[in-house]
């Protein structure tokens, strides 16, 4: 038992507070750490640090401020395992699904180190005669993070590397379900020896997250959560005057055509749906099956589900840990009720009740309905809900009647059927014999619909535009 703390001016900060809450053990159900609620008066703190270091920071050349990135990076390849096993720990995930989180990570800042490229402006002589005309952009200022539970050191490294090579203080909130994976991650950015106030890090609940929203300095704010909060913080950043992007929830659906690779398909289909109990916003945790091959693929995955290991992520030979609580589990609980409720068969039922931890086996429903419940409802747990469908336009018409837009993938041998499902599919991200559509670090994550709200996405070329304000200089010098 443990009190995670604040880092804040460059130092470490022990907050004193009357409200806190338990960090759990997922796999035990035990509480491993205690998360302090930084009040006002601990944002404007960080707020008035950040402030104070965003002249000096600015003026640091681009070149100078990705070294701290270079030897941040060294640090994170050094330290996978104990970041990953932090991970494990406090979330649940198994350690292989942890030390792939590191490396995205690190994906995220080897490609911030990039930045001095990318923050090249415009230039062009003699738009009028003797009047040359440039666009150079400038840091934003104070930028906040606010980050979720599920992925708690790679959602950060989306903005915190890009924000600080532009040349803008980060404050980073934490989540208070996982705070001590980014407790360890700013122990390895003190040490780079940042001038005090360019990151700091908050810990704190939804009220700690608005008092940063709101305050009147933070001029830009990134937040990843559920689709409600992530039109609230939208919302309230824009009310605000400031820069905001917020990455709400997702309903993925997982296309599958008769001339698919129904082996490799029901494979990636389960770790899509399955992997990280499902607790991503990638999850694949709807199948659009075509009639023809229906009854084949739910086998298929019905194996995959059955065959899982549960228990907790530490110990070798484990696929599927824990969820993040019990209250989690018990939601996806009811959710799968409810779907059986309204005439989906249950396949493979892995609600087991156990004694210790919040364990929810892989789950299995066929025949659902795709205006139904578990069709339209971000599950947020190991559950694969699969609707028939005729054919690849029917398939397309579900995909495209959900009101999120964050990924749909297509598995098929037919390079026509995979361009119509590219070209007419409503969402961001598309997958072709993928399960999990992931961008990597030089491409944007492009949520759509109800899985986004903002602009510019988070890292790739957007980080850069996100971060940055463009600045247009007309000059003639007779």
């Amino acid at each position: 038992m443990r009190d995670v703390r604040n880092y804040v001016d460059g130092k470490w900060r022990h907050i004193d507070s009357a409200h806190t809450l338990d960090v759990w053990d997922p796999s035990t159900g035990n509480v491993i750490a205690r998360v302090p609620i930084s009040d006002e008066y601990q944002v404007g703190e960080a707020v008035g640090a950040a402030a104070g270091s965003a002249s000096e920071w600015r003026r640091t050349p681009a070149s100078e401020r990705v070294q701290y990135l270079f030897r941040l990076k060294r640090l994170l390849e050094d330290q996978i395992e104990d970041l990953a096993r932090c991970i494990t720990i406090e979330h649940g995930k198994v350690l292989g699904e942890s030390r792939g989180e590191v490396r995205r990570a690190i994906d995220n800042v080897d490609m911030a180190c990039g930045t001095p490229v990318h923050l090249q402006g415009v230039f062009a002589e003699d738009i009028s005669a003797g009047i040359d005309e440039a666009m150079i952009r400038q840091p934003i200022g104070i930028c906040v993070g606010i980050v979720p539970f599920n992925f708690p050191l790679m959602i950060p490294c989306w903005f915190l590397p890009y924000a600080i090579a532009c040349g803008n203080p980060f404050i980073l909130k934490a989540s208070e379900r996982t705070p001590m994976t980014a407790e360890l991650l700013f122990e390895l950015l003190d040490s780079l020896g940042l001038p005090p106030g360019v990151v700091s890090l908050v810990h704190g609940d939804a009220s700690t997250a608005e008092s940063l929203i709101d305050h009147p300095d933070v001029r830009a704010v990134s937040f990843v959560g559920s689709t409600p909060a992530a039109r609230a913080v939208y919302a309230r950043a824009a009310s605000g005057g400031k820069r905001a992007q917020a990455q709400g929830g997702a309903k993925n659906s997982l296309v599958i055509l008769a001339d698919a690779k129904l082996e490799a398909a029901a494979s990636f289909a389960a770790e899509s749906a399955f992997g990280n109990a499902g607790q991503r916003c990638l999850a694949g945790g709807s199948a659009v099956v075509v009639d023809a091959v229906a009854d084949d693929f739910v086998e298929a995955v019905a194996h995959h589900a059955r065959t899982r290991v549960i228990g907790s992520g530490l110990t070798p030979g484990v696929d599927l840990g824990p969820m993040i609580s019990a209250s989690s589990r018990q939601r996806v609980e009811a959710l799968v009720e409810a779907g059986v409720s309204e005439g989906a068969q249950l396949v493979v039922d892995g609600r087991q009740p156990t004694e210790e931890g919040f364990f929810l086996g892989a789950t299995v429903l066929d025949s659902v309905k795709p205006a139904g419940i578990v069709g339209t409802t971000e599950l947020f747990g190991p559950v694969i809900g699969i609707s028939r469908v005729a054919d690849l336009g029917g398939a397309i018409e579900v995909v495209n009647a959900s009101s999120y837009g964050n990924m749909a993938c297509l598995f098929t041998s037919d390079g026509r059927s995979a361009r119509q499902f590219r070209y007419e599919a409503q969402v961001g991200n598309v997958g072709i014999n993928i399960g999990v559509a992931q961008p990597m670090a030089s491409f944007p994550f492009s949520g759509w619909g109800d899985s986004f709200f903002g602009d510019l996405h988070a890292h790739g070329p957007h980080a850069v535009e996100f971060f940055t304000q463009t600045k247009v200089v007309v000059e003639r010098w007779p």
